[in-house]
């Protein structure tokens, strides 16, 4: 495993990026680092250069032997586009991929060629990855006649050996592709994909274009082969159901960036990337007896931006419903908040944000919180709040005044926030000093208000019945009114009353 960082809620995560390695180096069989793939754009008689669509845009990652690493992320996010750089079916722009402790980063055609038995690729279109014109047996032989290898008892006898091993009749060896059906054709692709015993297998959406019941029958195949082989796969897909079932490690993608790579149980039952999230809560649950539950769907504004011109900042704040100016202007590394689990966010979910002094909304965060359930809402306040208690109660002998305005900015869901949170009420309304210090939002009130939509009509009862006793009671029933409550207890003269 990784070298972990002690961020279990001992302190507000601002730690240098992970190491890439996973351990001994000896285990790691692929390593990408900085990997970029822009393809330029042309203009112009003289074909100047205008721009470049960045598909793959600096990620960095490693696979270890025998394991199974799945990539998701939405279309056009570059997963396809990654698998064919690091099998060096295309060259990348930049960066550095490293397999089996050699670098290929820029090998050519000749030195590439003994290293392709070693690294072999499952296309995603069966129809088209097949030439209609050879037969079968020409196809699934292919790999030996370029690679001028000579199996033990034949070829021929090899290549029906192959075809027994993926589920199909050594009897196929004459057929055309035309005359087998679509999961029949992905076998004949994954055949021919393990022709040379190969180490490492990429798969580019291997089940996608095939029928329900096909894709289960090819997903157990993948996995007994791998068992059986040894092989260390790298599948590119879109079903997260089928990711979480093949693989050991999940790599979340948006617009040619890393936003999350985690184990496949932390990243189902706790994702730390409110993309994640977004992707998590699509999954369909195959439950009965949940057919009459409310769903918690969220729905994500828009479509992805161009590849062409992205977004500065975090590349998902246009999207995002946390997000704040620092994800505007600042991109997020890709750090190690959780032993296995790297998230590159800001704000994480189920964790002490990266940026507690930042607490205004931006204008698109606000109009997607709309589509986020008020559930989801509450729920990363509660776990939020949770965590922002316990760095509280943990760093309070050592700097009071610097953790003060994280749990400022996460809320007071629990009676232990509720309590760590009221001295600093009384210094606001002691000092001027300390009010401008930690409430950077005073002067967007309104602002705040806007940023929960779902706790306006709470807000509007606080406001009413400033300086009653009914505000205490209101504080403690609703954990996501955070700022709001922070910009107007300073207003309503209960802290000189406390004192």
């Amino acid at each position: 495993m990784t070298e972990t960082n002690k961020t279990d809620g001992a302190a507000i995560p601002q730690q240098a990026p992970a190491p890439e390695t996973g351990g001994d180096d000896r285990d790691v069989l692929l390593r990408v680092e900085g990997l970029t793939k822009h393809f330029p754009i042309k203009k112009g008689i003289l074909q100047r250069q205008v721009g470049a669509v960045k598909a793959v845009d600096g990620i960095d990652f490693e696979v270890r032997k025998g394991e199974t690493l799945g990539v998701v992320g939405e279309s056009g996010c570059g997963k396809s586009t990654m698998g064919r750089v690091i099998t060096r079916l295309q060259d990348p722009t930049g960066g550095r991929i490293t397999f089996d402790g050699q670098d290929i980063t820029r090998l050519g055609t000749g030195r590439m060629r003994p290293l392709r038995r070693d690294i072999q690729m499952i296309f995603q279109d069966p129809y088209g990855s097949l030439n209609p014109r050879h037969t079968i047996g020409s196809i699934v032989s292919a790999p030996f006649r370029l690679q001028g290898v000579e199996p033990e008892g034949g070829v021929k006898k090899e290549v029906q050996r192959l075809l027994e091993l993926v589920g199909l009749s050594p009897e196929h060896y004459n057929r055309y592709p035309h005359e087998f059906s679509g999961g029949q054709r992905q076998r004949i692709g994954i055949a021919r994909a393990l022709a040379l015993k190969p180490k490492l297998v990429v798969a580019d959406e291997p089940v996608s274009a095939l029928d329900v019941s096909i894709q289960a029958q090819v997903v157990n195949l993948m996995d007994d082969l791998q068992d059986e082989l040894g092989l260390t796969y790298v599948i590119i897909a879109h079903d997260l159901s089928v990711v979480r079932h093949v693989s050991d490690r999940i790599a979340v993608m948006y617009l040619g960036k890393m936003v999350e790579i985690a184990d496949r149980t932390s990243l189902y039952e706790a994702p730390m990337h409110p993309y994640t999230k977004a992707l998590m809560s699509a999954v369909p649950v195959p439950d009965p007896k949940r057919r009459g539950a409310k769903s918690d769907r969220i729905l994500l504004r828009g479509d992805v931006p161009s590849p062409i011109s992205p977004p500065s900042g975090c590349r998902f704040h246009t999207r995002c419903w946390k997000a704040t100016e620092i994800c505007k202007t600042t991109e997020p590394q890709l750090l190690e908040l959780r032993p296995g689990q790297r998230v590159a966010c800001h704000h994480p979910e189920n964790f002490a944000d990266q940026a507690p002094q930042d607490t205004v909304l931006l204008t698109a965060a606000k109009e997607a919180s709309e589509l986020v359930p008020d559930a989801v809402l509450e729920e990363s306040a509660e776990t939020s709040a949770a965590v922002a208690a316990e760095v509280a109660e943990t760093a309070a002998t050592k700097e009071p005044e610097a953790e003060k305005p994280s749990v400022t900015k996460v809320g007071e869901t629990k009676a232990e926030a509720e309590t760590a949170e009221k001295p600093s009420v009384t210094e606001v309304a002691e000092t001027k000093e300390v009010e401008t210090a930690e409430k950077p939002s005073v002067a967007k009130s309104e602002a705040a208000e806007v940023e929960k939509p779902s706790v306006t009509k709470v807000e509007e009862t606080r406001v009413e019945k400033a300086g009653t006793e009914q505000v205490e009671t209101a504080e403690a029933e609703k954990p996501p009114v955070t700022k709001v409550e922070k910009t107007e207890k300073p207003g309503t003269g209960k802290a000189a009353e406390e004192k």
